[in-house]
């Protein structure tokens, strides 16, 4: 019998919706990356993770005790919660489709999965400490702003690496700042590296000792203005449940088959004097 869906067939389609959707999650997902990590162990959904203060040390005489120095850490908790997708995906529109259905549907799943991950840590960049804001309503992304949330974070003794996320249209002012002649002395021609390197390949890479990474999941707000941060890694959290998976569920009297992509976690601020909140335009 011609055209049959075997159990050989359905087990191919699997594999290439979950080779596809984990490849497209890992490797679409901007934020994941930059944050730290706290998988969840055995029972319950929530973590805390110890936050630890800053405690100073000084001289003392010889042979004289040292008095003691009491360590009380605040925690922060995040609690990790279900996200999901899903799709009914028939035996005729398997059998029939001119493309790799299998493929398709993974990439569509991990795009979706990565977004709303990214989508959540993005959100976090208004939530860092307030005394360390930076930017404002209709205020352009320039490379002052960026020196200037560096010399907060190393004032406040955080160490490196530092990200700088923002939204591609509030880079784009950097860039168009960076590519303009004469930027590096208002009396040179020339340009500097980072701007030949926006010229060539469209991102900034490195300024400041800031990695700069676009993300278009962060929020425009009703004045054409988006909250981007820089921050260190130990300055956002998210806690991981259950990874990111695919599973499928045979529908006979469908003659369809149910496919499911979900992940259980959770996000927050666990150092908010760890990074500094940039509010800037995104206004063309």
């Amino acid at each position: 019998m011609a055209n049959e869906s075997t159990s050989s067939t359905l087990s191919e389609l699997f594999t290439n919706i979950t080779q596809e959707a984990i490849f497209t999650f890992q490797e679409t997902s901007v934020m994941r990356p930059l944050v730290t990590l706290y998988p969840i162990i055995g029972s319950g959904k929530t973590v805390e993770v110890p936050v630890y203060p800053t405690i100073s040390a000084s001289a003392v005489n010889e042979a004289t005790d040292l008095s003691n120095t009491a360590v009380n850490p605040t925690s922060a908790t995040i609690t990790a919660s279900e996200v999901g997708v899903m799709t009914t995906l028939t035996d005729l529109g398997a059998n029939s489709a001119s493309r790799n259905v299998g493929a398709d549907i993974g990439k569509l799943f991990g795009e979706a999965i990565a977004k709303k991950v990214d989508t959540d840590l993005v959100n976090l960049l208004d939530d860092f400490a307030s005394a360390n804001d930076q930017g404002g309503a209709g205020t352009e992304l320039t490379a002052d702003l960026l020196f200037k949330a560096q010399a907060i974070l190393r004032t406040a003794n955080v160490p490196a690496p530092y990200y700088g996320v923002f939204h591609p249209k509030a880079l784009f002012n950097l860039k168009k700042t960076l590519t303009q002649a004469g930027y590096v002395a208002s009396t040179a021609t020339a340009i500097s590296d980072i701007g030949n390197e926006a010229l060539r390949n469209g991102y900034i890479g490195r300024i400041a000792g800031i990695d700069v990474f676009e993300n278009a999941n962060i929020t425009i707000d009703a004045y054409d203005d988006s909250y981007g941060g820089v921050f260190h890694p130990a300055s956002l959290g998210l806690a991981m449940k259950e990874e990111f998976k695919v599973e499928s569920q045979r529908d006979a009297s469908l003659r369809a088959t149910e496919l499911v992509a979900s992940i259980v976690y959770g996000v927050g601020v666990i150092k908010d004097t760890y990074g500094v909140t940039v509010r800037t335009d995104t206004a063309l």
